[in-house]
């Protein structure tokens, strides 16, 4: 077993985690923590893909508005005592006028983006939403293999969203909408 899979086994403290991420031979994995334990979080192209096409809608409502800051994956923020790093995100400008410059974000997203790639677990995701509800967050998490969206709202029952409809920014980002059908490329 090499070092990487004893340290995702092992539980360690947060402060473990960190000073593990910023090993430099770690600099290039998309790692999570939660609950005392490490997630590798690997991806494919096609779900890249899809990521790309949601910050890239999302970078032209949020700039000319100056509304924030809208994150890819590589960008991983501290959010009720994980540290996850979503495909996508937006940390609204009133809540935080700069972003961390080092390390996992201090401040939660206001909205969270996860795409779902084959290798993703049930119960990571799962994990992950329980600790965006902690934090406020909303989490959007798109399903590439049958084109759907399901919406999280903290303190709301999931919603569910076909090819044919349309996502809306809700009270995150009001007047922010997405075709569905504009995400999920055509095979």
């Amino acid at each position: 077993m090499d070092e990487m899979s004893m340290a995702i086994q092992k539980t360690m403290t947060v402060e473990e985690f960190e000073e593990y991420a910023n090993l430099p031979e770690n600099a290039d994995l998309r790692l999570e923590f939660i609950d005392g334990k490490i997630i590798q979080v690997p991806s494919n192209a096609y779900c890249s893909q899809i990521a790309a096409l949601i910050i890239a809608a999302l970078v032209n409502f949020v700039h000319p508005r100056k509304l924030g800051h809208v994150t890819g994956e590589g960008g991983g923020y501290k959010v009720a005592g994980a540290r996850l790093a979503p495909d996508a995100a937006f940390v609204s400008k009133a809540r935080q006028g700069k972003l961390d410059r080092q390390g996992y974000n201090s401040v939660a997203p206001d909205l969270a983006i996860e795409v779902m790639s084959p290798t993703d677990k049930d119960s990571d995701l799962e994990k992950k939403l329980k600790k965006y509800a902690e934090a406020g967050t909303v989490a959007w998490v798109f399903y590439p293999e049958t084109r759907l969206v399901k919406v999280h709202n903290p303190g709301e029952p999931e919603k569910t969203l076909g090819i044919d409809e349309t996502l809306e920014g809700g009270e995150v980002l009001p007047g922010f909408t997405l075709l569905i059908r504009d995400i999920f490329p055509e095979d």
